[in-house]
């Protein structure tokens, strides 16, 4: 088993299968991604790009899928935390039952289809 799915199998509930869901929606959208394990997380990679992440950060009750190339997403920008952060954005579950589907796959199609353009928008880019 590689490290990226043991990540996900270790989950206390319902964070694994929250991780499982998401995953399985992730290879279903865009099966040319390949799941690495990479700062000790779970991350979705088209080639060399880095599509999105899965993290379940200790003691805050949610899973985070997160987006690097958020700076060039438009769709459910309104559903997408910051948090503090400059460069990610994320959508956060705290159940399966909170996660909507056309929600995530409309954002992974974003985030794949922007894959190649980088972490900052350039400002002829707008």
């Amino acid at each position: 088993m590689n490290p990226a799915e043991n990540y996900i199998l270790s989950q206390n509930e319902p964070y694994r299968s929250i991780l499982l869901h998401i995953k399985s929606v992730v290879e279903i959208t865009l099966p040319e991604t390949e799941l690495k394990y990479k700062w000790n997380i779970p991350c979705f990679y088209s080639g060399k790009s880095p599509i999105c992440y899965l993290n379940v950060p200790p003691k805050k009750g949610y899973v985070d899928v997160g987006f690097w190339n958020s700076a060039h997403l438009t769709k459910h920008l309104d559903q997408m935390v910051t948090e503090k952060r400059k460069v990610v954005k994320s959508l956060r579950y705290e159940s399966l039952e909170v996660i909507d589907d056309t929600v995530l796959i409309t954002v992974l199609q974003d985030a794949y289809s922007v894959s190649g353009k980088g972490f900052y928008k350039k400002k002829d880019e707008d």
